[in-house]
């Protein structure tokens, strides 16, 4: 750059500047459209209607070892509890558990993991 002018050199620096800042805009642009893809993935990967139908019979049957009418035996409950399980973790490849934790006002706590999500809540009933 010893042949150039101080005008020729002025030009010549200021190009670099703009490509290297066309280079980070670049780069910037790149890593925002992959975090927003992966949190766009997330938000469909979550199994809401999954959670919600196995939360239903999860209470449902809580409920009927409690009824004041025709209640169920411990047995009958933990044949459901296994049943429960196991279907869940063969059609949907999830792992649910839940429990009693109070009998009277009915607190359950329920899990439900299928490897990409994790739920866990107390329910109460109301």
């Amino acid at each position: 750059m010893a042949g150039l002018s101080d005008d020729a050199q002025w030009i010549v620096m200021m190009g670099f500047v703009v490509s290297l800042s066309f280079f980070f805009l670049a780069l910037l642009l790149n890593q925002s459209t992959v975090v927003g893809q992966t949190t766009a993935e997330s938000v469909l990967d979550f199994p809401k209607n999954d959670i919600r139908d196995v939360r239903s019979v999860m209470i449902q049957s809580a409920e009927l070892l409690n009824a004041t009418t025709n209640p169920i035996s411990v047995s009958q409950y933990q044949t459901i509890q296994n049943d429960i399980q196991r279907l869940s973790l063969s059609e949907k490849k999830a792992v649910v558990q839940y429990q009693i934790i109070n009998p009277s006002p009915l607190w359950l706590s329920i899990h439900y993991n299928n490897g990409v999500t994790s739920y866990n809540e107390t329910w109460v009933s109301p």
